[in-house]
């Protein structure tokens, strides 16, 4: 069956944003005077809950405040969130957050293929926005046939909504389109919208459990920034990911095998 569609998540994808988000956060939180500091440990566990505004609340969860006082700081999250929002889209609209390597140039090549991009994403538009008009400037929206974002569902990943809501707005079948993400949640939502996904984990997400991806890289790769132990591990034509192999591994011949490398 023919491929139509590259479905990609945005933090940790696109992107390594995670550690932007939490310099972002912590900005905020000073701006605010809340006295909270979320190290690079807290940050990576916070990160199984997904959503900006629901790690807040996860993280007043686990203060464990006295009932007055999380009431406040409950009916604060949204303040705090647009705060830590302001942050970080500045951040990234001053180039501070590359692109992972090989997320370009596949892009490019899947456009070149025919194929139609969309993002699945739980983070903001404003986030998402402020990256792509970064990375790709003028072009970065336009390069994207749907984008669609966390507010625009009821229930963030690991949920299969953010994933059905760009498979519908495409108009493709999931079985026509492959997932790219780099997080645990992020690969249950795809599986669960009935995608056949690759994930490229960072820092952030190492270690966790794949199994239910079809392909585990550390990264897309390019020329100049190989894939480690490619060609001839997982990979067959390069030691970076081209879209001819990506489409060939997404194969429903190839499907049952959840064909994985796991690099640490």
């Amino acid at each position: 069956m023919t491929i139509e569609a590259l479905i990609l998540d945005v933090d940790g994808t696109l992107a390594d944003t995670e550690e932007a988000h939490r310099q972002a956060f912590n900005q905020a939180f000073e701006r605010l005077y809340l006295g909270w500091h979320w190290t690079p440990q807290a940050y990576r566990r916070l990160l199984a809950t997904t959503g900006g505004k629901e790690r807040i609340a996860a993280w007043i969860d686990e203060l464990d405040p006295p009932p007055a006082q999380r009431k406040a700081l409950m009916a604060r999250v949204p303040e705090i969130h647009a705060e830590k929002t302001a942050v970080y889209t500045a951040i990234a609209r001053d180039g501070g957050i590359p692109l992972r390597p090989g997320v370009e140039r596949l892009l490019d090549e899947a456009r070149a293929a025919g194929l139609r991009l969309a993002i699945a994403s739980t983070t903001t538009a404003a986030n998402v926005d402020a990256l792509l008009q970064a990375a790709w400037g003028a072009r970065g929206l336009s390069l994207f046939d749907v984008i669609a974002c966390g507010d625009q569902v009821r229930a963030k990943k690991p949920a299969p909504d953010i994933y059905q809501l760009a498979l519908d707005t495409l108009g493709v079948a999931p079985e026509r389109a492959i997932a790219v993400e780099d997080s645990p949640n992020g690969l249950k939502s795809a599986v669960a919208a009935g995608l056949w996904t690759l994930v490229t984990p960072t820092f952030w997400t190492e270690g966790s459990d794949f199994g239910a991806a079809g392909l585990v890289l550390p990264h897309l790769g390019d020329p100049d920034e190989p894939v480690p132990g490619e060609p001839g591990g997982v990979l067959q034509g390069a030691a970076w990911l081209g879209i001819e192999e990506l489409l060939q591994c997404a194969a429903p011949r190839r499907r049952p095998d959840a064909i994985q490398a796991l690099y640490h």
